[in-house]
């Protein structure tokens, strides 16, 4: 017997049909919402954010190109202070001057401390003290040099300078220095003692050479020769005996041996 056609598969069908449309659409409404909120974003934002890309971009490469010659320059000032290093080796003092004159005024900060230790040196094996005094004392007054380097400049430039300067001078300068426990305690010191002799003050001197002379982080040839200073101005400044000889005989050449 044949069956009544019903609608129900074709009502499923046009349902289906209809969901899929409505999903289409829905996809096509969202994703133009999306494209106009992009839009607008751009609209309001893209100038600023694409200045920021531009600024971003800029810096890197500005970055690089410091970066890069920054570099180069370094290694062109280490190549002048070697090459003048080899000159000063060779007894070439004028040339050693000219290799590293430039770094003096457009050296780093590191370059020009080296390039005014170098002259200054260079000036002293030629017997021009007022030149290295001048060096020296550039140095001191650069704010920019480690404090270290310039209490060394302040040493040399007071040594190299010493006969010219009065002892009160001479103490002035060093006083700060000459004390134990500073890395220069050793040589300033002994410029301060020997300004402090001059001056008449002997038990300051003796006081400051038997200091220096018990100072086990001072040069041996330094303590030596300061405690023979102190004995000299009555200041007592063996402290251990024992020790004392034991020094002398480790220095002194073996029996029997003949001076060549």
């Amino acid at each position: 017997m044949a069956r009544t056609p019903t609608t129900t598969n074709t009502s499923e069908n046009q349902a289906g049909a209809t969901s899929r449309e409505d999903e289409v659409l829905m996809r096509e409404i969202d994703e133009a919402v999306r494209q106009d909120d992009t839009l607008q974003f751009f609209q309001k934002y893209g100038v600023a954010l694409g200045s920021a890309v531009a600024i971003i971009i800029v810096g890197m490469f500005g970055y690089w190109w410091w970066d890069s010659t920054t570099e180069a320059a370094l290694e062109e000032q280490s190549e002048a202070i070697v090459s003048a290093l080899d000159s000063i080796e060779a007894t070439d003092f004028s040339g050693a001057d000219e290799k590293v004159e430039g770094l003096i005024d457009d050296g780093s900060v590191g370059a020009r401390t080296m390039a005014r230790f170098l002259q200054a040196a260079s000036a002293l094996e030629q017997g021009n003290n007022d030149k290295a005094v001048e060096l020296y004392a550039g140095i001191v007054a650069d704010g920019g040099t480690p404090q270290p380097l310039r209490d060394l400049a302040l040493v040399r430039e007071v040594s190299a300078n010493f006969d010219k300067m009065k002892p009160a001078d001479v103490i002035a300068k060093l006083e700060g220095l000459a004390v134990p426990g500073n890395p220069y305690f050793g040589s300033a010191g002994e410029l301060v003692a020997v300004a402090h002799l001059e001056a008449g003050n002997r038990e300051e001197a003796g006081a400051l050479f038997s200091a220096i002379s018990q100072d086990e982080t001072v040069p041996d040839t330094l303590r030596n020769r300061t405690r023979q200073m102190a004995g000299l101005l009555g200041v007592d400044a063996i402290v251990d005996v024992n020790e004392l000889i034991e020094e002398q005989s480790s220095a002194a050449p073996p029996p029997g041996a003949r001076a060549q």
